[in-house]
């Protein structure tokens, strides 16, 4: 079975908040082919933002992405990734935070990177679960939303159909983590080997 993957993308989005997690998934699933062409690859990865598919997104450092739908096209999701970045554009976005919250419904995982789990408190995705963020943004986390259980030092926070991780490259461990939970340890691994990147496997690398 084939799960759609679906990111986020909005104006001052951190860019590998966004690329780190498309890079794992759709590494994925070539290596996965690789490993057996006659099955169907694991994921299937998209990127949707608020403006149309011909508008582009600039990211925080000026990068600029076409997204493959629009909201508006209300593309469904087996697993959803919210990326950080300047947050407060999605924050005061109504139908940013609506879509992000009936996406989640019918999502089978939810998955934030770095300050994405702002928006998925805003939008009420996340109430009272244990969550972490990038560390400069622990404290406001704390402030704005009281209720969750807001940890410091993990690499990703796992509570159960929701994950998120801490800052930028975080994500990237936290991808690969997702694919070995969805996909198994073996592809995991070889999906960090073929992108020559040193994954830290463990939550919280100290312990």
């Amino acid at each position: 079975m084939t799960l759609r993957v679906r990111i986020l993308a909005y104006d001052g989005v951190e860019a590998l908040d966004f690329a780190g997690p498309f890079e794992v998934f759709t590494t994925a699933s070539r290596v996965s082919r690789r490993m057996d062409a006659a099955t169907q690859a694991p994921f299937e990865v998209a990127s949707v933002a608020l403006a149309s598919s011909d508008q582009p997104v600039r990211a925080r450092a000026g990068l600029r992405l076409l997204a493959d739908h629009d909201l508006a096209e209300n593309p469904g999701a087996d697993v959803l990734i919210v990326p950080g970045g300047v947050v407060d554009g999605p924050m005061a976005s109504p139908a940013t935070l609506r879509w992000i919250a009936d996406c989640a419904a019918g999502a089978q995982l939810v998955a934030s990177v770095c300050t994405g789990v702002f928006l998925l408190a805003k939008s009420g995705v996340v109430a009272h679960e244990a969550v972490t963020t990038h560390w400069e943004d622990i404290a406001d986390l704390r402030e704005q939303f009281p209720a969750l259980d807001v940890r410091e030092g993990e690499r990703w926070v796992d509570s159960g159909r929701v994950v998120s991780s801490a800052g930028i490259s975080a994500g990237i461990d936290m991808s690969l983590y997702l694919v070995e939970r969805l996909a198994g340890r073996a592809l995991a691994e070889r999906t960090a080997h073929q992108m020559d990147y040193a994954w830290t496997s463990c939550s919280n690398p100290s312990a």
